[in-house]
């Protein structure tokens, strides 16, 4: 097996937004942010290499959506999908299985795109399989919620319309040292990846814990549609990846890849941070 981080390119959210009920004073020490309050955040995938398999772990904003759109959560960085996976040889064609922690547009954008002449939209992953918790796939589709305008249905219905839609009910090992999770605080069934990989285990942990900023209990961002229940998964997660040495792969730190945690009087805290290569080289 082999994992690689997969940059898509950065965005600017609300700093308030980001971290709720937490000051401003507080959270800005540990995240900085601009002169309009607003802080810059990575859109780092994961790919996985296990034989002939290569999984890819969310794929950012995609680049079908109106200017408009992306000049609202201004843009940045050189980064694309398409230039990371070439750094590794690949292309879109060559992922043949597409897992999405969840559906809100900064996870899930690039899985579907435009054909050619813009007539149709497509599966921008045409020979992969598109892995989705169930519980959450239907909750996606639920109208009216205060999560409604991060489901976007053009990034959506095309996965199952295209027929490449796998549905996963349970916590289930995918692939062989690949098992899921679903954790409910951030979103209804949010999937989560474990990956066992040289006697580690390395949780892709997408927005359970958006930054290490976020590792402190009570610091959860006002998008979790259930903060009580973000506050317990943290608490019971976050012991268990103490005790056992857990790798956290970062999907939105824009200034840590990795980090592992560990107790200390003030609960849980970061012990180390670090990228994938420089720890297991």
């Amino acid at each position: 097996m082999e994992l690689y981080k997969i940059e898509t390119g950065n965005l600017k959210l609300d700093g308030g937004a980001m971290f709720g009920v937490v000051p401003k004073i507080l959270w800005e020490r540990s995240y900085p942010a601009d002169e309009n309050n607003l802080c810059n955040w990575a859109m780092r995938c994961m790919l996985v290499i296990e034989g002939n398999r290569k999984i890819l772990i969310d794929n950012g904003m995609g680049d079908k959506q109106s200017k408009r759109f992306f000049n609202n959560f201004y843009l940045n960085g050189d980064d694309s999908l398409e230039k990371s996976l070439a750094k590794h040889g690949l292309t879109p064609n060559d992922i043949t299985d597409m897992v999405l922690t969840h559906l809100h547009f900064d996870h899930c954008g690039g899985s579907i795109k435009y054909n050619n002449d813009k007539t149709k939209l497509i599966p921008a992953f045409k020979n992969a399989t598109y892995w989705v918790g169930k519980q959450h796939w239907e909750w996606s589709l639920v109208k009216g919620t205060r999560e409604t305008a991060s489901f976007l249905k053009e990034n959506i219905l095309p996965i199952q319309e295209s027929g490449r839609l796998k549905l996963v009910e349970k916590e289930t090992e995918l692939f062989p040292n690949f098992s899921v999770r679903f954790f409910d605080g951030h979103t209804e069934g949010q999937m989560i990846p474990y990956i066992k990989y040289k006697g580690k285990t390395v949780v892709y942990i997408a927005d359970m814990l958006p930054a290490t900023a976020h590792i402190p209990l009570p610091w959860i961002m006002s998008y979790d549609t259930s903060p009580k229940i973000t506050m317990e998964e943290k608490k019971q997660f976050l012991n268990e990846a103490a005790e056992n040495d857990y790798i956290f792969f970062l999907e939105h730190d824009l200034y840590h890849e990795c980090c592992t945690v560990q107790k200390t009087e003030k609960g849980v805290r970061v012990k180390e941070t670090f990228s994938l290569e420089e720890y297991f080289g």
